[in-house]
């Protein structure tokens, strides 16, 4: 097995295609992390793990540490080329990018002020080895820190019969990976796992919310060119989960709700920040 697939399972299907990353690259710091925000200072060293085409790190490191530095980190050398590439143009010097395995991070104990992953650990087969090996590579008083989508938990309107037929599909296909699409509800469990207490966690939530007409569209189009271009199409329907008839007709699905002045989309967020003792 290559250690793509050993590092992050889900990439077989959603990794580094352009179709992937072009929804990746909405994120951005203040609509990714905002919960970690109010706890950076201008000289930290950050580290984003699976940073895909590197928005969030690009943004943390040109708004919130102008004296600091991000290193990204992610399995895919399609997404670290294009990471570096948005920092180039971007102009930003204080930032760079390496290619890492999350439960081997290529780098020494206590290196970061803060350690930060966004919608990672729910596509790896053991959370709390992810967030131990986060934990090793923070310095004493840093910050882990870690935001998934509770999947199982969409929330469309309106909701139809089709729509939860692609949602058991996507599950589906999720869980044949070896991922958990509940991971965001347990963030907390995982983290005490990973040697953290209780008390040295702070929890919350947020949500993505797709409503007004033009997020509406980009929401729509992204997952309708993830059911026609993605790896996500191949894997099911060799694996026999779906036909490609199927999968044409889950893309007409989004790009119509996309097109629907009511419709909407919320997708909520688990979040978690963890205070490293290593005494």
């Amino acid at each position: 097995m290559s250690p793509a697939a050993i590092i992050f399972p889900y990439a077989k299907y959603a990794g580094s295609s352009a179709s992937v990353t072009k929804g990746h690259e909405w994120r951005t710091a203040a609509n990714s992390c905002a919960y970690l925000l109010p706890h950076l200072e201008p000289s930290m060293r950050v580290l984003d793990v699976g940073c895909g085409p590197g928005t969030i790190s690009c943004d943390l490191a040109a708004n919130y540490l102008p004296r600091g530095h991000v290193t990204g980190v992610d399995a895919s050398v399609d997404c670290v080329e294009k990471a570096a590439e948005n920092a180039q143009q971007r102009g930003i010097e204080n930032i760079s990018f390496t290619t890492g395995d999350i439960f081997n991070l290529p780098f020494p104990d206590n290196t970061f002020d803060v350690v930060h992953e966004h919608q990672v650990l729910q596509h790896i087969y053991d959370p709390a080895a992810a967030i131990e090996e986060m934990r090793r590579v923070a310095k004493p008083g840093g910050l882990v820190a870690c935001r998934e989508s509770i999947m199982d938990g969409f929330l469309w309107y309106p909701l139809t019969p089709d729509k939860k037929e692609w949602w058991d599909l996507y599950v589906q296909v999720v869980k044949s990976h070896g991922a958990n699409p509940g991971t965001g509800r347990m963030l907390h469990v995982f983290a005490r796992q990973a040697g953290f207490s209780r008390d040295a966690m702070t929890s919350s939530s947020s949500a993505w919310c797709y409503c007004d007409e033009k997020e509406r569209k980009y929401w729509g189009d992204h997952w309708a060119d993830r059911m026609l271009t993605s790896a996500f199409r191949r894997d099911a329907v060799s694996r026999g989960f779906c036909t490609n008839e199927d999968m044409d007709r889950y893309a007409r699905l989004w790009r119509e709700w996309g097109a629907q002045d009511e419709g909407s989309f919320i997708l909520v967020h688990a979040e978690i920040l963890c205070r490293v003792d290593k005494s």
